[in-house]
């Protein structure tokens, strides 16, 4: 028995909204564009701190986590707040200040379409 569950695309909300990257890739050839912006996403999680970062906010309870809860991967504070800016400047992270720290969240359209992206016909 599988507790996997699948989530709802979610439209993009807010000035720092982001918008789904791009068709599957069975469906058609990508546009300049689309191709630029997919590659921007996976460049982003091709370096091992952001996609420890990235997976340390995916997999914290609530689908959310503080800078404070997931800066402990080897590198320092200021290091983790770059790669988190990276991961955000890729739409893939969206970002909330609380007082005087930055909570993070997963941007679920963008994973979701990522994950539909690889998706084989």
């Amino acid at each position: 028995m599988s507790n996997v569950k699948a989530l709802p695309l979610l439209e993009p909300e807010g000035p720092d909204a982001v918008a789904p990257c791009c068709p599957p890739l069975s469906e058609r050839p990508f546009t300049a564009e689309e191709a630029e912006r997919t590659a921007r996403m996976f460049k982003a999680l091709g370096d091992p701190v952001r996609l420890r970062l990235f997976s340390a906010v995916a997999s914290h309870e609530g689908g959310e986590a503080c800078v404070c809860d997931i800066s402990d991967v080897g590198v320092s504070q200021p290091t983790v707040s770059h790669h988190l800016t990276k991961l955000k400047e890729a739409g893939l992270l969206t970002s909330e200040r609380r007082g005087t720290w930055v909570y993070y969240r997963v941007e679920p359209s963008v994973v979701a379409a990522m994950g539909q992206l690889l998706a084989v016909r």
